[in-house]
């Protein structure tokens, strides 16, 4: 069960004290009654909440994919930058977050959530979740690179990286899926093979996949289906 006051500021319609005012004008309807009390109990499987006669699904966290362009920084605020949670305009949330980090020059898939759990379960490294990234590089890639890369490479930490999965485009592009998040990982893992990372784009997560309709800097919900790929992570 659930406050009728905090399921409609988990839907977003308005702040807690602007939802009261909704409640206390008769806006709101469960089921075919009109609600007046903020603290009325909802059953959220059960119950039909209307707002000004829109029935509205109860949500309990919101996920979104993010195209994350070029020169935005992956934070939830920041005084100097422009982050990747400015891009979200009037569907930005107070307990929204991104789920782990692109830096600056990368562009990419990015998932937005307030789900706490999930996220932790997502970066966890015992979770080995595969994220693939499309890779331009300086010089050739080799025999040896891939060689090298498939098996772990050394990037200057106590153990060397986790073996990755390559698959070669071009003779200068590759795509390449980790399952750890190591600072600047992709870009150390290529120096660490002499060559250098000229362009980096995350083009999935999991079983999440970025949107090809997306443009750069545009963002929609999660499906779903995509959700629950997500979710089997915490199932495990």
């Amino acid at each position: 069960m659930i406050r009728l006051d905090k399921f409609l500021c988990d839907y977003g319609i308005g702040t807690r004290s602007q939802v009261k005012e909704f409640i206390k004008k008769g806006q709101i309807q469960v089921n075919d009654q009109v609600v007046k009390k903020p603290d009325f109990k909802l059953v959220e499987e059960k119950d039909s909440v209307f707002y000004q006669g829109k029935e509205l699904a109860y949500q309990s966290f919101y996920y979104y994919m993010l195209h994350k362009p070029m020169g935005v920084i992956t934070a939830t605020e920041d005084k100097r930058e422009k982050t990747v949670m400015d891009l979200m305009g009037s569907d930005r949330k107070k307990n929204l977050f991104p789920v782990g980090r692109l830096d600056k020059d990368t562009e990419g898939l990015l998932l937005i959530t307030d789900n706490g759990e999930l996220a932790h379960q997502l970066l966890s490294p015992k979770k080995n979740v595969p994220k693939t990234y499309y890779v331009e590089t300086a010089e050739a890639i080799s025999e040896e690179m891939i060689t090298m890369l498939t098996q772990g490479v050394d990037i200057g930490e106590k153990e060397a990286t986790k073996p990755a999965l390559v698959e070669i485009l071009t003779p200068t592009s590759l795509h390449l899926t980790i399952t750890e998040g190591k600072f600047h990982q992709v870009k150390r893992m290529l120096k660490a093979v002499n060559n250098k990372v000229t362009y980096l784009k995350r083009i999935s997560m999991g079983e999440l996949v970025l949107d090809p309709s997306l443009e750069k800097g545009q963002f929609r919900r999660l499906t779903e289906e995509e959700i629950g790929s997500l979710e089997k992570y915490i199932q495990r």
